[in-house]
């Protein structure tokens, strides 16, 4: 039987693979890789409450949705600032944007 603690075991380890995905990568798309895999494991956090402390609602589920279209709407607007970057500086490397820098 998958108890709670399974879910959010899977959750935690998608969830901290994101974040060091995140912290520890150069190229800007798999940042946004690995912020897309932090989103789903809060995806996973939200059904599986929702799945065990309130079985018939639908409370994490549409969160979940929401959760999905402002990940969708993040790399749309993320995707599209790349391709600006891409066509100014050639490379996609976080370490060669230093345009705010003094």
């Amino acid at each position: 039987m998958i108890t709670l603690n399974h879910y959010l075991l899977l959750s935690a380890i998608l969830f901290c693979i994101g974040l060091y995905g995140a912290l520890s990568k150069k190229n800007a798309i798999a940042i946004l890789i690995c912020i897309e895999l932090m989103l789903n494991a809060v995806n996973i956090n939200l059904v599986a409450f929702t799945k065990f402390l309130t079985p018939g609602d639908l409370t994490g589920q549409i969160f979940a949705i929401f959760v999905i279209v402002v990940a969708a709407c993040e790399i749309a607007v993320g995707l599209a600032i790349l391709i600006a970057i891409y066509r100014d500086r050639s490379s996609v490397d976080v370490e060669n944007l230093d345009w705010l820098k003094w």
